[in-house]
This record gives structure tokens, sequence and C-alpha cells, in this order.
């Protein structure tokens, strides 16, 4: 049983190196096992989430997530489907927009563009129930016109999160980022959550880390924790998501595991 509108989570954190895009992709296709239709749109011009998924050459005259918010192609003629990501339980279907390296020029393209924040947002009015329950936004680690987009065009932002000091102070940025949209653009946009990732319960500093996230987000800190695990860090060399690469992983178990937990969060 499918939902009656589109969940769109922008997947984002400023300070890099979180598991940002490992989650989006593992997270993608977690989802899928649970029998949801979900799209991935790649929009880092480093095109990291593109690779780890096996599209480091794209098909010939393949659309790209730069051509949509150019308006050169629909997010329905630039979306891919990602054969044999979604296989074993549940129905669902992965499909992927593809990044590319034309998106380090979007803030310089883009703006002298009316509306240059609202271009993705206009780009997935297209997208209906009828088509997907879900749409992940890979975000770049930076505030620029891409992540304003995401920001602009999301109802909901999911952020991953290491458990250390320094990563507070990042969240703290991305919640002013998020009050300053919510105030003069988005206004429906919310937390969907904060995840931990690399986390290790033998670690004191992780366990603390924890604590104080759950002391200021009682409600929005998941459950479910993205432990260390070798295995997510290999699957991207071999083109794989972590259910293909290493399916009983703790990896896999925790991304699983966090996709159950953002169904029984659905807005």
């Amino acid at each position: 049983m499918h939902s009656t509108a589109v969940r769109i989570i922008a997947v984002m954190n400023q300070k890099g190196g979180v598991g940002k895009t490992t989650t989006v992709a593992n997270l993608g296709v977690g989802l899928t096992r649970l029998g949801q239709r979900v799209l991935l749109m790649d929009l880092d011009a480093q095109a990291h989430l593109t690779a780890s998924l096996g599209l480091e050459e794209l098909p010939p005259h393949a659309a790209t997530s730069f051509d949509v918010l150019a308006g050169q192609a629909s997010l329905l003629q630039a979306a891919i489907p990602l054969p044999g990501s979604g296989s074993g339980p549940g129905s669902g279907t992965l499909r992927l927009v593809p990044g590319t390296l034309a998106l380090s020029g979007a803030d310089v393209v883009f703006a002298a563009r009316i509306g240059r924040e609202l271009l993705l947002r206009k780009a997935l009015a297209d997208a209906t129930a009828a088509e997907f329950d879900c749409i992940l936004l890979d975000c770049p680690p930076n505030l620029g016109v891409l992540t304003l987009n995401a920001l602009c065009a999301a109802r909901e932002v999911l952020v991953p999160v290491q458990a250390e000091y320094l990563a507070l102070q990042s969240l703290a940025e991305l919640m002013r980022t998020m009050d300053a949209v919510r105030e003069h653009l988005n206004p429906g946009l919310t937390l969907c959550g904060v995840v931990l990732t690399r986390f290790s319960r033998t670690k004191t500093l992780n366990r603390e880390v924890a604590a104080t996230l759950r002391e200021h987000f009682p409600d929005r800190l998941f459950e479910a924790r993205i432990r260390e695990n070798v295995a997510l860090a290999e699957a991207p060399g071999f083109g794989q998501d972590i259910f293909r690469y290493r399916p009983g992983s703790a990896g896999a178990q925790d991304y699983l595991q966090l996709a159950k937990e953002l169904l029984r969060k659905e807005a």
C-alpha cells in the first residue's frame, strides 16, 4: 500500500565525511526491500552516489541532475532504473538521477536565473505518488545553490551525523540554515531526524555524543545507529549497495532498521 504523497527528503550535512552518500544509497535500497518505490537524486558534482551504485560510466545521451535543474530534461527522462539493486524481499523499485561534474558550475550557471533556488522544486512537481513513494536527495557538503534547491524542494531533512563533538557544531549550523529557509522559502520544511553513523558502542566519546544528541533532539534521533563496518566502505568500490555486497553485515542490518524506522516516522 502506497502513500498518497511523495516523501521528498534531503539528506544533508554541511560537514563532509559523515556517511551522507552511503546513507542515501543504502537507505534507498533498504526502502525498496520494504516495498517502496524510490528515486535517488545525486546533486553532488563529485557524483559519488552515482559511481557507488555502479554507474561510473553513464549510458550515451543520459540526462543528469544538472539537465533536470536546467530544464533540459524532465525528472522521469533522467531517472535510470537500477536493475537488481532492489532485489530481495518486497517489491520496490529504485531509480537514480545521476550526478555529473557539470554541477560544479551550478552556482555560476544559475546565478542570473530568477527563482534559481526553486529550480528543483519545479522539477520535482512532476513526481507523483503514481510513480514514487520516496525521493532522497544527496546534497553536497556546502551551502550553495544546489543545497539551497534541495532545501526548498524537500519536505523533510535527514541528517547523518558522526558521533564526535565537531558534529554537534555542524548540526547547529544546519539547524540555523533550516530556520532561515523555513522563514523565507519553504515554511513546511521539517527535520525528519538525525542518524548516527560510524558508531561504536565501545567508544566512550560515541556514547557521550549520542546522549547529548538525545538530550537536544529527543524526538528526532533515530534509534537505528549505523555501526562502524568495513563492508560499508568497501561496497562502493564494487559499484554495489551493502545489501548486494554483504547482505549479512552489520551495515545491511542497520540500514534496513533505519528504513523501517523512517517509514514509521512518515510525515
